[in-house]
Order: C-alpha cells, then sequence, then structure tokens
C-alpha cells in the first residue's frame, strides 16, 4: 500500500508552509485574525467544504496536514474547531444556515466556533445542555473565540435525542486560557437556536475537531523535539555535546517515538473518516496520544533545555503551553481512555 501524499496533498502542505513561515508565536495574542484572513483568502478555510459551498472538496487528510503546520508555527488561528464546525454545517445544514455562516468562514472574514466543554462534564457527546420548546438551556466552559465567532455549535438533547445547536447570542463570561487563546463559558438562558442539527452532525463535528486538535499537537510536539534536538546538539557539558550522554539520547529516542506514534494513530484516524469507515475507536485513539505523547514530548524539551526551558524569555515555553492546551482540549487522556474502553466494550 502506498502511505505518500498525493500531489495535491503536497501542494496543500508547502502552501500552509508558505503561508506560516512567518508566523511570529509571540506575536498576536489569543487571535490572528490578519492570519485567518490570509488563511481564507489561499483557499485553506474552504479546501474540505463543497464546491457548492465555496470550498475545494478535499478531506480531513488535508485538514490535518494544515493544522500540523499550525501547530508548529503556533498560529493562533482555530482552524480545528473552526473546520469542524463549517463541516458539520456544509453537510447537514439547510442552505439558508449555509448561505448564512459559510461564505465568510470560507474567505477568513468571520470565525465559527464550537462549545464541546461543560461544568463537570467528561463526554461532549453526552450533554447537560437541553433543546426544550425550541430553545437552548445550559452552560458551555472554554468556547474558543466565543466573542469573536458569528455562531457557536453546540451539542444538546432534544426531546428526540441528541443534537447540534447553532446559536447566537447568550451570555459571555470571558476566560484566562493556559495559552492565551480567547475563549469564554457561554450561559444559554432559553436562547433561540438559528438551526438545531441532527445527532449526526454532532458527531461529525467532534471527530472532525479531535483529529483536527490531534494533528496541531503532532505540529506543536514535532517542533519542541527538533528545539530540544538541536539544543542538545549544540549546547556541551564537560567538553561534549549533551545529545552523546546516554541519559538525553534516552529521553529523545523516548520523544521521537511518542512523536511518532501521535502521527501514525492520527493518520489512521483520518484516513478511516475520509474513507467513510467507522472510526469511534481510532479518533479516541488518536486523542489518547495527543493528550499523553503530546505533553510528554513538550515536557521533555522543556527538561532538556535546562533552566533555558522555563525561562519565559526563551522561547520554548510557548510550544509546552500550547501543547497543554490542547491536551485540555481534548478533556486529557483519562477520559480518552474512558471514551475508548466504552467503545471496545459497550455497556
Amino acid at each position: 500500500m502506498d502511505f505518500s501524499l498525493s500531489d495535491d496533498q503536497l501542494s496543500v502542505r508547502d502552501l500552509a508552509v508558505q503561508l506560516l513561515a512567518d508566523v511570529d508565536p509571540k506575536g498576536t495574542t489569543g487571535f490572528d485574525a490578519v492570519l485567518w484572513r490570509r488563511l481564507g483568502e489561499a483557499g485553506l478555510l474552504g479546501l474540505c467544504l463543497p464546491e457548492a459551498d465555496g470550498g475545494a472538496g478535499y478531506g480531513l487528510t488535508e485538514l490535518a496536514l494544515v493544522c500540523e503546520e499550525a501547530g508548529r508555527r503556533l498560529a493562533q488561528v482555530p482552524l480545528a474547531v473552526a473546520v469542524g464546525a463549517a463541516t458539520a454545517v456544509a453537510r447537514y445544514g439547510d442552505p439558508d444556515l449555509k448561505a448564512r455562516l459559510l461564505p465568510g468562514l470560507v474567505d477568513g472574514s468571520t470565525v465559527l466556533t464550537c462549545g464541546w466543554s461543560e461544568p463537570f462534564g467528561a463526554d461532549p457527546l453526552r450533554p447537560r445542555t437541553r433543546v426544550q420548546d425550541g430553545l437552548v438551556h445550559g452552560e458551555k466552559t472554554a468556547v474558543p473565540l466565543a466573542r469573536e465567532a458569528t455562531a457557536v455549535l453546540v451539542p444538546a438533547v432534544g426531546p428526540h435525542g441528541l443534537v447540534l445547536a447553532v446559536v447566537e447570542g447568550g451570555t459571555l463570561l470571558d476566560e484566562e486560557t493556559t495559552s492565551g487563546e480567547r475563549a469564554a463559558t457561554l450561559v444559554l438562558d432559553g436562547a433561540a437556536p438559528l438551526a438545531v442539527l441532527p445527532a449526526e452532525a454532532a458527531v461529525l463535528a467532534s471527530q472532525w475537531t479531535t483529529v483536527a486538535l490531534a494533528a496541531t499537537q503532532l505540529g506543536i510536539a514535532s517542533e519542541a523535539l527538533r528545539r530540544a534536538a538541536d539544543h542538545t546538539s549544540t549546547r556541551e557539558q564537560f567538553g561534549r555535546p549533551l545529545a552523546t550522554f546516554q541519559a538525553v539520547a534516552v529521553r529523545l529516542g523516548s520523544a521521537y517515538i511518542d512523536v511518532e506514534a501521535l502521527r501514525s494513530v492520527m493518520w489512521q484516524a483520518a484516513y478511516r473518516i475520509d474513507a467513510g469507515l467507522p472510526a469511534t475507536e481510532e479518533v479516541a485513539t488518536a486523542a489518547f496520544w495527543a493528550a499523553e505523547a503530546g505533553e510528554r514530548v513538550a515536557s521533555s524539551a522543556v527538561h532538556l533545555h535546562g533552566g533555558l526551558g522555563v525561562d519565559t524569555d526563551y522561547p520554548l515555553h510557548r510550544w509546552f503551553l500550547a501543547s497543554k492546551h490542547v491536551e485540555l482540549a481534548l478533556g486529557g487522556a483519562s477520559r480518552q481512555l474512558e471514551l475508548l474502553g466504552a467503545a471496545l466494550v459497550p455497556s
């Protein structure tokens, strides 16, 4: 089997590298609106949407390539959550909803987001938020770019089970996040939704967002490892490069294994989703490795830099914080193991 990227996929990756090459990891804090617009103008925000909706008709694999590069450069743009939301709207929304939300997302002039987390909630697809009498009641925490978004997609329970409600408004309470990304708690007390999409839309958006976050974490971990390898190869102790000491070499080798394992499971999940195959277990596996191995690699990079690793005047700590942000956005490794166990051994 040929696992190499196609010419189109290589072109997508090369374009992402070109657009993200000049991103300053310590530049824009929270949201880089200029870069978001540039990504839209280059066609990368509509990459996975149908051509009828202004997109290019590609899949999750192509989105993952862009997310990996965005993670590598710590780009302050909500690729994973916004494109995951847009894909659900494109597939399950009616023409009016698509016309209202997708053109701005495609050209980078607007943002879509999702509210997955709830207070004390573990599984975003088993929410406490309710749609009752046509109105949405509930609370979502750590909603990325909630103030900037034109609409928020929130999983909720309707009269017949899980749905994905598309809402505007609500009460926003700003939050301080690990990485500096703008986020807020969204309180919905009887909000009238723009639309209520079926359970399949919630599952699709969740899976796409999860795999795209895993791809982002892959980029973060890869760059953190590269920086650690460069540092230990040039920094000397007792007249020898640090990388020649056995303990350092073993730590770097373990981090390399973690990065490649994350790469493998992330691509497996993306492939199955693009192929229309069941992917519940693969998505949970990718999320587990992104949360567990991603944080482990970033921590190793910090430790291998010694005092520089915790110096906020030195850039490495930004990759550590970004890695922790993705880990928390995924709910942590333990939650993913619970979801994987539930998928393997249904109750």
